[in-house]
């Protein structure tokens, strides 16, 4: 298993009543509710906590991009990227990602993405999205129709950048360029390790699919709503003879860790409602838009929705803490709850990369520091052999070789397993290894191209 430490950086200053005051909290939330000074804090406050998740053994370090909105004040991860490739060095530098239609020239992510990949010693993830409605139509005015033939188009461009041995020029629909010759360039060869985040759209499954990337499921909607997705995605990956190696799929998860699972409650549900009811507020006007997604995607996404009845609970805040829990928006309790209910999760999802979110709403630093400290001292060293039989092409070499290294130093690696369904009291002995004779597992090298 590996573990990415991730935050939506959201705004924590917002009033007491926007809810019932704003809309939305995406595209056109007024600007004079944004305290710049304050804002600087907030981005501070979230890089000292990824540098910290970096030397207390995360294996990744997640960053996205987003527009106009209060809930993810991110509008070049590659900002927040370059920083963390200078500050850490262990953990990858997981960017989920840059949204490639609207870079205009394209080369642009080549660029940024080398001079990451350079700067962190080989430590890139680079990650392709087409971005939400919110973000690439209503933001940043692309047509809905154009997206994904942007985004591939884009994609053939970045990848033909970082291998051609001379330059070339480009002649593409929506970008011509005469020369291509990007200095500087990866340091990982063929390429970096390409992730493609995305929401359940059958397109994106064909292009991961293809080209063997990592697909990240990446909602804050819980495991009732994420399942039946993430179990259709593995029925499509099978049923198209596609590599079944776990490492190959992420989820986005938010884990709430305490001393007991009674402090949990007193520690995070005031940031959990804070999170759900104002920074995840969207007009529903701005979550879609005509020719965004296809007609069969769209049919099986209202299907979802409609199938969970608590998640319009949950983004109003309406939930217990208790419900946030048992229904899955959450992992909360002892580390001893926790890791045994990731182990849960981990299995049934197959998921070999978990996005963490140890950080969300208003949360103080002080408890999402501790939130990470006890995440990555008393969850991750005892799941660390869930799916270890399978190799990992999708996390870099380097970073994995770093933080096992650290890991042995500190003696935290090879901590025995939770094994029990039942018990949250501690360790449990380990049991033998799942048959690793799934079709088109171990061995399979990773693909040197990737689809968005």
């Amino acid at each position: 298993m590996k573990f990415h430490w991730f935050a939506e950086v959201t705004y924590p200053h917002l009033p007491a009543d926007f809810d019932r005051a704003y809309p939305t909290a995406w595209v056109t939330p007024p600007p004079q509710l944004l305290d710049g000074l304050k804002a600087g804090q907030m981005y501070r406050m979230f890089l000292d906590l990824m540098e910290y998740a970096d030397e207390v053994g995360f294996d990744g370090l997640a960053v996205n991009e987003h527009h106009q909105t209060a809930g993810a004040m991110t509008p070049s991860p590659n900002l927040l990227a370059a920083s963390l490739a200078k500050n850490t060095k262990n953990a990858a530098i997981l960017v989920i990602g840059d949204s490639l239609a609207l870079y205009n020239p394209p080369t642009r992510v080549a660029e940024e993405m080398a001079y990451l990949d350079c700067l962190s010693e080989g430590r890139l993830i680079a990650g392709f999205v087409y971005g939400t409605a919110m973000d690439s139509v209503y933001s940043y005015g692309v047509p809905p129709a154009e997206l994904r033939p942007r985004f591939a188009e884009a994609r053939e461009l970045i990848l033909k950048a970082w291998q051609a041995e001379k330059p070339f020029a480009f002649n593409g629909k929506y970008t011509k360029l005469r020369y291509v010759n990007p200095w500087p360039r990866p340091v990982q060869k063929p390429l970096p390790p390409i992730w493609v985040p995305g929401s359940g759209s059958i397109e994106t499954w064909d292009l991961v699919l293809e080209h063997d990337y990592c697909y990240g499921h990446l909602s804050f909607s819980g495991m009732r709503s994420a399942k039946p997705v993430v179990d259709e995605y593995w029925n499509y990956v099978a049923a198209n003879n596609g590599n079944m190696n776990p490492h190959r799929m992420a989820f986005t998860q938010i884990v709430c860790v305490s001393e007991t699972d009674a402090q949990a409650e007193q520690d995070y549900y005031d940031a959990v409602r804070y999170f759900y009811r104002f920074t995840n507020r969207v007009s529903r006007g701005f979550t879609g838009a005509p020719g965004y997604r296809s007609p069969k995607s769209m049919t099986w996404e209202l299907e979802r929705v409609q199938a969970n009845p608590d998640r319009e609970k949950a983004y109003k805040g309406e939930l217990s803490f208790k419900e946030y829990d048992e229904k899955g928006f959450i992992i909360a309790g002892s580390p001893a709850t926790v890791r045994q209910r990731l182990r849960e999760l981990v299995k049934e999802l197959r998921v070999g990369q978990i996005i963490a979110t140890p950080h969300i709403g208003n949360l103080s630093e002080e408890t999402a520091r501790k939130n990470t400290c006890l995440f990555a001292k008393e969850v991750i060293p005892y799941l660390r052999d869930v799916w270890a039989e399978y190799p990992d092409h999708w996390t870099p070499q380097v970073s994995q070789q770093r933080v096992a290294a650290a890991e042995r130093a500190a003696g935290l690696a090879a901590a025995p397993a939770d094994r029990s369904a039942k018990s949250v009291d501690g360790p449990q002995p380990p049991s033998p290894s799942p048959n690793p004779g799934r079709r088109g597992d171990p061995g399979l090298e990773r693909s040197g191209a990737a689809p968005g």
